[in-house]
Order: structure tokens, then sequence, then C-alpha cells
């Protein structure tokens, strides 16, 4: 039987589009080309033209082969930059419930219903692709990857592998002990103590589909019965998780905050680190020599500290809260200084997901460049997510994710944090998903199946 009959929802064919004077913006190096000419096919970049000159109605259509039914597009000089990759979200902790606890603690099946809700306000913002740290599974990833619902790339680590008492342990101190062996599971994490039982554990998460592996080395804000400054997993146990990776060619990144968990993760083979909020420059040097990546989140801190979200938190963990968040600026120059390549990231979870682009502007606050923060959600997170060679920039053979802006970006990053001002229209896998602007209508078909 035919796929398009077995999945009704990939059976309409994409569109072909001629995009005429686009203004783009290479991430690598900040480069800008006027007068640009995308072809779109099949999902992918088909070709790129540079004009010498405005074109002209006659030249709009010169390249394509006769008879071809092309949607062709005059951007205007409108700025065209590859879709944005946020590498550290939550998808099963979507909207809908009131603080933390019952944030983290939502019915499976409520939350997965809600979660394309989610993916789908994630890709408004321009946001094509993004990296799951811990919740999100198969099924959200194929829907996704399917055109089910309209939504991002999703890159998955599955669960979380935290030890018992660690940062993925969300019981309190009076809850009862796990029945028995790890492997207990919640919507984010899971447990995992001793070598054995961590091997099993990343085998597990790769058997259901996971792209890479996520850990917890350090304790963490929301983790009930866990200080920040703790280190968690020994080296033998990190080890054991980068071997399995590292045979299925893939890679581990771990939570943590300490200059001490950072090296435990680094030293034992880990290749990227969340947060690191009190990251020190003799660490951010090792991880510069090693390269490893770091993915800091400022925004989640700011946000449950803020007035409009000072109640999410309980005042116990709100307090855990301000310890990271006043360090979190100084970790980002101190990253910048040693050389370290930084990712996009955000951690956001329930009604905090609306405050998604604001990391933009705390990383501007930072002292950060706007190429370098481009660079984060761009071709840095393209690299870390080992999809470099079709993510990232827009290149021919590269697949067809673009944003369209009325302004640049690199005049003023916080272009980015008003996307319902600046962002005209995205485009994922060579459909126009979302638009603003009247000269660029939304494909409301079912998508085809997606590389």
């Amino acid at each position: 039987m035919a796929a398009s009959s077995l999945k009704p929802w990939t059976s309409r064919p994409r569109k072909r589009y001629r995009l005429v004077d686009c203004t783009l913006i290479d991430p690598k190096d900040g480069q800008i080309f006027e007068h640009v000419t995308l072809d779109l096919a099949g999902g992918k970049i088909h070709r790129m033209t540079k004009l010498s000159k405005l074109p002209s109605p006659g030249d709009e259509v010169l390249s394509w082969t006769h008879g071809e039914n092309v949607t062709i597009i005059n951007l205007e000089g409108k700025i065209v930059l590859p879709g944005l990759i946020d590498c550290h979200v939550h998808l099963s902790t979507p909207p809908g419930e009131d603080g933390l606890k019952d944030t983290m603690n939502q019915d499976h099946d409520t939350s997965l219903l809600r979660q394309p809700y989610l993916a789908h306000e994630i890709l408004k913002r321009g946001f094509t692709s993004v990296r799951d740290c811990g919740g999100a599974g198969l099924a959200l990833k194929e829907a996704l990857a399917e055109g089910l619902y309209p939504g991002p790339r999703l890159f998955i680590a599955g669960h979380g592998i935290s030890q018992t008492g660690g940062h993925g342990d969300l019981r309190s101190s009076k809850d009862a002990e796990y029945a028995c062996c790890g492997g207990n599971t919640h919507g984010l994490g899971r447990i995992a103590d001793g070598v054995e039982q961590c091997l099993h554990a990343a085998r597990d998460e790769l058997r259901k589909g996971a792209d890479f592996i996520k850990i917890m080395v350090s304790g963490g804000v929301v983790s009930p019965t866990d200080r920040l400054t703790n280190s968690q997993y020994t080296p033998e146990e990190i080890r054991a998780f980068t071997k399995v990776a590292s045979d299925s060619g893939t890679y581990v990144t771990a939570h943590a905050y300490t200059p001490a968990a950072i090296r435990n993760a680094v030293e034992n083979g880990v290749g990227g680190i969340e947060h690191g909020n009190l990251i020190d420059e003799a660490t951010a040097k090792l991880m510069a020599e090693t390269g490893a990546f770091l993915t800091p989140t400022l925004v989640t801190y700011s946000t449950m500290a803020s007035k409009e979200f000072g109640s999410f938190l309980p005042p116990a963990i709100a307090a855990k809260n301000l310890q990271v968040l006043d360090a979190g600026l100084k970790s980002i120059q101190i990253a910048d200084q040693a050389g370290v390549t930084m990712c996009y990231g955000t951690d956001l979870l329930g009604p905090l997901h609306v405050k998604q682009t604001s990391e933009f502007a705390l990383r501007k606050q930072a002292g950060l460049s706007a190429l370098k923060v481009l660079q984060s959600a761009t071709v840095n997170a393209a690299r870390m997510l080992r999809q470099e060679e079709k993510l990232g920039r827009i290149k021919e053979g590269f697949l067809a994710d673009l944003i369209v802006l009325n302004a640049n970006p690199l005049d003023d990053i916080e272009v980015l944090d008003r996307p319902e001002k600046h962002m005209l229209a995205v485009i994922k896998g060579g459909r126009v998903l979302e638009s603003r602007w009247s000269k660029l209508e939304v494909d409301t078909a079912r998508m085809a199946v997606i590389e």
C-alpha cells in the first residue's frame, strides 16, 4: 500500500517557489547578499542566483524549466535568514496548569494532546528546529516530521537520566523509595544508578528514538532535594553514557552548573553542557579546548523571577533560582572570552514558554554582538545537532527552512524578540507555514514527509 494511503496527511506535494530579490544574511560570518533569487523545490534550496541589479518581470522566470508550475514572489529586498534553532526546550511541559508542581506533573495524555499547540507556537516565533532535552517522545517527533501538525523539526533526548536524589528525581524527602532497580520514569526523566543501570538507560532511550543522551551531573533549580552545588554521577557512570552514545554515533549533553560538575562531564566525554551558570575561566577554557558546546538558558531564570510569573515557583525553589540568575550574565561573558561555542536555549516550562524569544535580548545585555547571538541560534546549533550540512545556513542543497523579516537583526538582535512586528513569514521544508504578509500565503495543506 502506498505511503499516502497509509498516512493521507503526507500525500500533497510541495509547491515550487521562486523568491525574488531577497536580502540574505549568512550567519557564518555575517555577510549580506542583496538581490538574490532562491528557488525552493522538494523541500530544499534548489538554486541560488545572485543578480547584479534589481530584477525586472521578465527576469523572474528565466531559469525554470518550461511548463513547471512555480509560485513566484518578489520579496522586495526583505531580509531572509535560515530558520532559528532552540537547543533546549521541554515540549512535554506545555501551558495549561498553574504553578511548577502541576506543570511538571501533568497527566501524560493531557500533556501529549497539548504538545502540538506548543510546537505550533514555537514555529510562529521563527524556530524551525528545536532540541528537546527531556520529555518529548518519538510519537510527537514523527507527527511533526510528517506534517500531521505544524511545528518545528524535533530532535529528542527522550527522558533525561538522573541518579537517585539528583536533578531528575522529583520526589520529596518523604516520598517512598522506588520499587526496584532504577528505570523508573516520569514526564521529563528517569533514574539510573551504577554503571549497569546507566548503560541500560542510555541504550533504552536510543531504542525508543532518542537522537542524543541527556544526563544530570549537578543539582538544579526545580529539583526538591539536591543543592545547586551537588556533583552527580561518578566518572565511571558518565563514561558508561558516553560509550553508549559514541557507539551509536551520537553524543551526550549534561545539565551542569558548577565548575566541578562541568569538568566531571567534559573530562569523561560529554560533548555539551546545559546552563553552566557558575562556570569559571579555567573550566571555560577546558570546554573551548575540547570543543564542548555550551547552551545557556538565561531566560528561564529571569522569567521565573519576574513579577509576571512570580507565583510559578514555590519559595524554596525560588531562592535557588535567584542564585543562578545572578550568575547567568557573567557566565556568558566568561564563556565568550574563552572561545566556547555557545548555542541558543530557553528551558522554559508551562506558561513561561511565551518568553522564548527574550533570550536574544538577554544575550545582548550580556555583551554579545548581534552576530554571535545569531550564530548561537543557527550555525552553532546546527553543528551541535550534527546537521551542519542541512541546517543553519541558506545554501544550495540545504533544507528550505527560512524566516522572512522586515528588519535586519544584525543592526538590532532584538528584532527577533518582536516576531509579531518583524517576522513576516516562516518557511519550513519549502512550505510557508506562517505568514503575516499578504504576499506570502500560508500553505494550509498537509505537508509531505520531510527528510
